[in-house]
């Protein structure tokens, strides 16, 4: 009887096996989460060109106006009706009102394919509930508030006047150089909330332009970079800049990947 010798694999030969494997998974693994990163940023960008043909889609209908900001801004509370919502309000204490918008009821809702603001795959770790969640609905985007969705660039003698009434598509200079949505947060108590508003650079007052700086809601969470609106419709990227840490630009913010991108000016927020 002739015995067969079975083959199997020396201790050497199963650790080199080992090794490749580990070795293939390191380099995959970093190029499965660029892809994964890439895919978040393209639904992202999408969602943003939502947002600016819903609000050029509204101007068509409201004399050429774009969407109001904050109708009602400086009502308690920071009042009940944004661009992306409105929420439940108390008259006998605002303080007290549901805090989180419904994005159901929002001015936009006609325009948008669901009726609603669809949010960035990147929120996975947002604060959403609780009173401390202030801008819920929004999906993480911020609208140009100050020069877009409000008169706040040419100040006003009422609130009304400044709140209540927004630019028109006509005045914007230059679509292709204005922004008009983008990746937003806001550090609240060290965690991060949805916030409406993309702030820009510096603050304005009265329609004067001040020196001092908002703090900072441009969100660049996709590998450094945040995704912007344009009020022409197109959508692109851009990279955090570096700023220096100040009363209004906390390190705490700077490591939540809030701040703003070059120019460090007004100039692609403004209308001019």
């Amino acid at each position: 009887m002739i015995s067969k010798k079975t083959k199997a694999f020396t201790l050497i030969e199963l650790l080199v096996v080992v090794s490749i494997i580990g070795l293939l998974t390191a380099i995959l693994l970093p190029a499965l989460g660029n892809a994964r990163s890439q895919a978040s940023s393209i639904v992202c960008r999408s969602n943003l060109r939502q947002l600016v043909l819903a609000n050029i889609g509204y101007s068509n209908e409201n004399d050429g106006s774009c969407v109001p900001a904050a109708s009602d801004m400086w009502i308690g509370f920071g009042g009940s009706h944004r661009w992306h919502g409105v929420r439940e309000t108390t008259a006998v204490d605002p303080n007290q009102a549901k805090n989180t918008f419904d994005p159901l009821k929002g001015p936009l809702r006609s325009y948008l394919s669901d009726g609603k603001v669809k949010q960035c795959p990147r929120l996975v770790h947002f604060l959403t509930e609780g009173t401390q969640a202030f801008e819920a609905g929004c999906g993480g985007y911020g609208y140009n508030m100050i020069y877009i969705g409000s008169r706040l660039w040419r100040g006003g003698s009422s609130f009304e006047e400044v709140y209540g009434q927004t630019a028109r598509m006509l005045e914007i200079a230059k679509p292709d150089k204005t922004l008009m949505f983008a990746d937003t947060a806001f550090n609240q108590n060290n965690s991060l909330i949805e916030y409406s508003f993309a702030e820009p650079y510096f603050l304005i007052r009265k329609g004067k332009l001040q020196k001092t700086h908002p703090y900072p809601s441009i969100h660049f969470r996709h590998n450094g970079h945040t995704n912007i609106g344009w009020a022409d419709g197109h959508i692109s990227s851009r990279q955090k800049a570096d700023c220096e840490n100040s009363s209004a630009y906390n390190a705490a913010s700077d490591r939540m990947e809030l701040g703003w991108f070059e120019p460090l000016d007004n100039s692609l927020f403004d209308l001019k």
